[in-house]
């Protein structure tokens, strides 16, 4: 069974529960965070390895580190297969910084775009142009409502009501 099918089964567990849920995640958040402040130290760093060696490294269990390995591979300049590794598969975690950072903020992840490592790897402008971006990419800009007696925007001239909006 793939690590990601593990993970998943392991979430499902704790959903029936909202105070084992609760715990499982606060617990999974604090090892996360670990994990990239770790990874943040040395950023420039190519790391790669079995899954089961990285969770090791990382001090994780290894599906809590296959959900993790999930949850940065948006982030990651070469994205790894997730929905089919297991322990011994290899991997890669070769990070975009400026991506990573966006996906924080989109996650709202402010423990995570927080961290004070981000200090020296992104000066405080870009952080916030990244974090604006993100923010703006939410905004749903809505066109001017269509009339029944407006011009259909078909072009064929007629009413609304009577061309495309019947």
């Amino acid at each position: 069974m793939s690590l990601m099918q593990q993970w998943e089964d392991m979430v499902s567990v704790f959903n029936n529960n909202a105070q084992s849920q609760q715990k499982f995640w606060t617990d999974y958040y604090l090892q996360e965070k670990g994990v990239y402040e770790k990874l943040l130290e040395e950023p420039v760093e190519v790391i790669s390895g079995t899954v089961q060696e990285l969770a090791d490294k990382f001090e994780m269990d290894v599906v809590l580190f296959g959900g993790f390995l999930d949850g940065i591979n948006e982030s990651l300049k070469e994205p790894n297969p997730v929905d089919t590794i297991e322990a011994d598969s290899q991997v890669t975690i070769d990070i975009d910084l400026e991506k990573l950072y966006y996906n924080m903020v989109a996650a709202k992840a402010e423990w995570l775009y927080e961290l004070p490592q981000w200090d020296k790897l992104l000066d405080e402008d870009r952080r916030k142009e990244l974090y604006k971006a993100q923010k703006r990419s939410k905004i749903v800009v809505k066109g001017k409502k269509i009339g029944r007696n407006d011009p259909c925007p078909c072009g064929s001239g007629k009413k609304y009501k009577f061309c495309c909006g019947r």
